[in-house]
This record gives structure tokens, sequence and C-alpha cells, in this order.
């Protein structure tokens, strides 16, 4: 007996009509027709967030463990979504502590040595070249500041194969712009020849370089061999750029998000910034960029090393790095649990934000994303006892338990080893200095 079945509609189909096209949101006949294909259909979705300066862990650690914990103080506004997330004792960065933390974050490797700075790969450019290939963006950059900080306080976590920071964009009008804006005609043509001229570029470079590569010893050809292969970087994410931008981009409604219609951003002038509309905008847009299926890879430094993290709605009496010299001050204590909580107000938006996109199995977009943050330091300036949680990721195999206590000093790079197997991004069994997947939250 010969059963016709259907085939599955392209997810990049679009609507055509009079003078432009609009991209279909992700719909039931997109998904694959049996059953075994349906449940891979939807994408799996990775993010890395960083709060810079460690929090006051007295009021973050819960005081029990298992799935039934009591939930802490500080963590208390995320209690209506308990059941999406594990908190970890016993996290450790061996590089970490001090203010060098952001560093080696994301990397495990000791990356500032004296005035030395080298590094290497982070881990979601491991999950990019794995789960970013078929997206307009492989990975996505954020900070509270723009730029990479390279040489002080960092502004990305994401660093290249070689090493190299990928740069942080700190304005959500520009990344709603880069991740949802139809270039005008002029704009179209602009860019293109924007590629050619790269092109030409890259070509120049490359005769150079093979040219001088004849007259250098063994050690300079190693180096120019580094060079080389950051130039073949660079020409594969110019094919990438001039292949999709000729591909609709997806037509999103914001309707009760934020506008993006303008700069918004922590350098305008004073009063007229808002750092909880701020938060709201990059947490709105991280949950647009998974949706439309735009990147499946994001880093978001949501509070830097070092300076800044407060703001003068909080209502504290000093910045946030002030206040972790808290000299067991009962004021200052309250002060870093009073801020820790407001990040967290404006984390229990993005959640509730990520559950309301609902998926064509049934499922929200919570299921599909494993979001996991840190620090680089605990509290007093400590390598150890991090704040570190792990939300989401129920339909790529995370089974929550609620407060989970690790063996002491397990490397925080075993929960981005969890979230890359997750992933099935093949990193074998030796990922950084992890000490092996954490069994427990794996389904």
């Amino acid at each position: 007996m010969n059963i016709h079945t259907r085939s599955p509609l392209s997810r990049r189909a679009v609507l055509r009509g009079i003078g432009g096209t609009m991209s279909l949101p992700f719909l039931e006949a997109m998904m694959p027709r049996s059953a075994s294909a349906a449940a891979g259909a939807i994408p799996k979705r990775l993010g890395i967030f960083y709060f810079g300066t460690g929090m006051n862990m007295r009021d973050f650690e819960p005081k029990d463990t298992g799935k039934n914990y009591t939930i802490s103080p500080t963590l208390k506004t995320l209690e209506r979504h308990k059941d999406d997330f594990t908190v970890f004792s016993g996290t450790y960065l061996e590089h970490g502590g001090g203010h060098h933390g952001d560093y080696t974050f994301s990397t495990g490797v000791k990356a500032r040595d004296g005035g030395t700075i080298k590094n290497s790969i982070s881990m979601d450019q491991v999950a990019a070249e794995h789960i970013g290939r078929d997206t307009r963006f492989p990975s996505l950059q954020m900070c509270i500041r723009r730029g990479t900080g390279f040489g002080s306080n960092m502004c990305t976590l994401s660093w290249n194969q070689n090493g190299v920071p990928l740069a942080s964009e700190n304005d959500p009008h520009v990344l709603f712009n880069r991740l949802f804006k139809v270039d005008s005609a002029e704009e179209s043509e602009m860019r293109q020849k924007g590629f050619r001229r790269r092109r030409s570029i890259l070509d120049v470079v490359m005769e150079d370089a093979k040219r001088l590569e004849k007259q250098v010893g063994k050690s300079d050809q190693e180096k120019l061999d580094e060079y080389f292969q950051s130039v073949r970087e660079v020409e594969k994410q110019l094919e990438r750029n001039k292949d999709w931008a000729v591909k609709a981009k997806p037509n999103v409604d914001t309707a009760g998000m934020s506008d993006f219609s303008e700069s918004f951003k922590p350098e305008m002038p004073a009063g007229e910034f808002n750092y909880t509309t701020y938060a709201k905008m990059m947490y709105d847009l991280i949950a647009l960029a998974y949706e439309t299926d735009s990147t499946r890879v994001i880093s978001y430094v949501v509070r830097r090393e070092s300076a800044g993290g407060t703001f003068p709605e909080f209502g504290v009496s000093k910045g946030f790095h002030e206040l972790t010299h808290h000299g067991n001050d009962p004021k200052n204590l309250a002060e870093l649990t009073k801020v820790d909580q407001i990040y967290f107000d404006h984390w229990a938006y993005f959640i509730d934000r990520l559950k309301s996109f609902k998926q064509a199995d049934g499922s929200t977009l919570l299921d599909h994303c494993m979001l996991g943050f840190s620090s680089g330091m605990g509290i007093g300036h400590s390598k150890d006892r991090l704040p570190t949680c792990l939300f989401g990721g129920a339909k790529a195999g995370i089974n929550h338990q609620g407060h989970l206590k690790l063996p002491d000093q397990t490397p925080l790079a075993s929960v981005w080893h969890t979230m890359l197997q997750q992933l099935d991004v093949p990193v074998g069994e030796n990922f950084q200095d992890s000490k092996g997947v954490i069994s427990e939250i794996v389904a």
C-alpha cells in the first residue's frame, strides 16, 4: 500500500505581495511528518550570561537542596519559574576571582598572565560552529557597553578559535535593525559595494602575505599560518553575509514589547536613561532573535566586571564594586542583595517572555533554550562559590533538580560541558577543565 506523505513547508517560506515579502512564523506545516523527525525539528538554542563582580552569596544560595528547596531571598522573584531552573552550589573558576574572571569565564584558560593576554575559543563559539551554521548570525554578542574591552574589563564573553575577542553591541536599536530591518534599494547597493571592496582587500592581503611567507623562517611561518587562518575566517564570514544579504529578514510583531525605533543606551545624557527599560529591551531582543531563528547562540555581559553595575533608580548608596567591599556592614550587604534582586526582576521578565512564545509542538521557547549564568567571582572576590544557574532546556533533555549541591570546586566548565552535550555538540569527554557532564540534570 502506498501512503502519500506531504512534504513539510520550508522554514524560509515567505508571503509575496505588492512591493515586498513577509517571512512566515514557525508553523506546524513546517514540522516533518514523522513523529521521530518532529522531535528534532525545533532548533535548540544556547545563551551564556555574565553578572560581573559576583553577588551577595549569603542571600543567593538556598539553605536546603533538592527540587523542593526553599528559595533564597535573592531568587525569590523567580519563584514562579522554580521548575524551570537549577541552582548549582560548588562551582569554581580556577583562573577567576579578583577582576580577571571575565577573561576565563567561557574559555577556562589562564588568559591573563602578567601583562600578557592569550586566550582560547569560548564555549559559545564552539557551539556556534555546530548549531549556528544555518542561521543569519552564527552568534550574537551583547553587553551593557559596546566593543570588546580587551586589556581592561571585558565587554564580551566570545572568543574565536584564535583567541580573538568578538565585539559586543549595547544599543538595542542597532541590534534590532541588524536582525530585522529591511534594507532600502540604496542600502542594498551600498552593502554589495562593501562586499566587493572587502573581497578586493582580502585578495590583496592574501597575495602579499603569501609572498612574504617565502621570505621568513619557520617560527614566522607558524605565525603567518595563524594569520592565514584568521583571514580565511573573514572570507567565510564575508561569503555568509553575501548569501544572507539577498534573503528576506523575519517580519516581527513587537506589540506589547519594547520600542526599538530609536537609540537607547547607557551613554545617553543623565536623566534620559532608565536601566529597567533597557534591560527589558535587551531581553525582548534575545527572545525575538531565538524565536525567529535569526541566531541560536547568544552571549551577554549583563553586568561588567568591576565598574558600574548600579543606576540612580536602584536607590542604593554606592556602585556595585564598592558595595562588594562590604566589610560585613549590614547596610552594604542589604544593598548588594537589593541590586541582585533588581537584576533578577529583569531576568524573570525574560523568562516570562520566552515562555510566551508557544512552539508548534505545544512547548515553549524556553523549553528549547539552555541559558546559563554565573560570574567571575563569588563573594569577597573569591574564585569559588559562584552564583550559577541553568534555565530551560526541557526539550534538550535537561531535568532540573532545584538546588543541586555539587562537589566543592566543580569547574564552571562542567556546566558548559553539560549544555554543549545536550546541544549535540561533539566536544568529547575532555572539555576545558571540566570534570565531566553533570549527570544529575541530564534526563
